[in-house]
Order: C-alpha cells, then structure tokens, then sequence
C-alpha cells in the first residue's frame, strides 16, 4: 500500500491488511483541530499500526514521539519510516508489545498529545484510558483522540476527564478527551 504523509512523505507500510492506517483526511483532520499545538509537543501513539500518526508528528516538529505496537513486523517498518523523519532536536521511541502491560512502564513521563486507534472491536478503550488515568500519562493541560468507528459508540468513562470535542469523518470518528479543569 503506498501511504504518504505531510510534505507528500512516502511511508513503508506492510502488505495486506495487517495494519489499519488511518485516512488521510482523518489525520488531516487530527492535524488540522491539534494546529499550533505540536510544534515541540510530546506525542504518544498507541496501538501505532503503520506509525503515520506518529510520523505526521515528527514532520510538524514533535519533540518526542513514543509508540507502542504488538505487531513485531509493525514494528519494524515503523522504525524505519520515523528513523528517516526524526531531526536531530527529535527523538523517538518505540516500543514493541501489548499497551496494556507497556503503559505503565512509562510512569513517571506525560505527553501532550495522545492518539489512540486500536483495533475497533478490541475492548482496549476503557481499560486503556483508565491506565492512562492511573498514572498521568497525559500532561494537565493535553489532550488525547480515539479514533472508533460511530456505530454502536459508547464512549469511556473516566472520573478526572471530559470530552471535549466528537467528530465523524464516515466510517471513522473521533473523540477527543481532556483533564476536567
């Protein structure tokens, strides 16, 4: 599949449908409602899949970019895409396994923006936001987009957080949480 970012970047992607990648216009659109907010951001990319989120990121000036995957073939080609993105003030992560025993191993670190697209039907979403919760991971004044599909939605529950904003881009949606203030 051929995929390309921002500045018409090519992305090495894995054949076949092994990974997702979200639409162009839906991280255009990600992109587009994060404007002027990235630039020496700290980016966190769960359920990384291509790593195009987190390659957009390196391209409009992220400082940090983490990313968690299972997929160890994933992982590879992400490493290599953000390998040729990332400038020398950049740096990145990423690391190779399952988010729900990944997350709190980065206890102690809080990202400004976070993006989250597992698998639909997963059932990741409550119980990775609660990890998300539990430890701070996101910064108090950041904010973090699940990308869903916007049939049979019922969207997370955490206590000390509110949403913010919800989009539908067709079969996609979004819905994007922030600390309660």
């Amino acid at each position: 599949m051929s995929l390309r970012i921002y500045g018409n970047r090519p992305l090495k992607t894995l054949p076949g449908r092994e990974t997702r990648p979200t639409s162009a216009r839906v991280r255009e659109a990600v992109f587009n409602i994060w404007q002027g907010t990235i630039d020496g951001c700290r980016w966190l990319d769960l359920c990384a899949g291509t790593g195009s989120m987190g390659a957009e990121a390196l391209c409009r000036g992220a400082s940090l970019v983490t990313g968690i995957e299972k997929s160890s073939r994933a992982c590879a080609i992400i490493q290599e895409n953000w390998q040729h993105l990332t400038s020398a003030e950049q740096k990145f992560q990423l690391l190779r396994g399952d988010v729900l025993q990944i997350l709190p191993k980065l206890s102690g670190q809080q990202f400004d923006k976070i993006y989250f697209d597992p698998p639909y039907a997963s059932g990741l979403y409550q119980p990775v936001l609660e990890v998300l919760a539990y430890h701070h991971l996101l910064d108090t004044d950041g904010e973090i987009a699940l990308e869903h599909s916007p049939q049979d939605w019922t969207p997370p529950i955490i206590p000390s957080w509110e949403i913010c904003r919800e989009k539908v881009y067709g079969n996609t949606a979004l819905t994007f949480y922030r600390i309660a203030k």
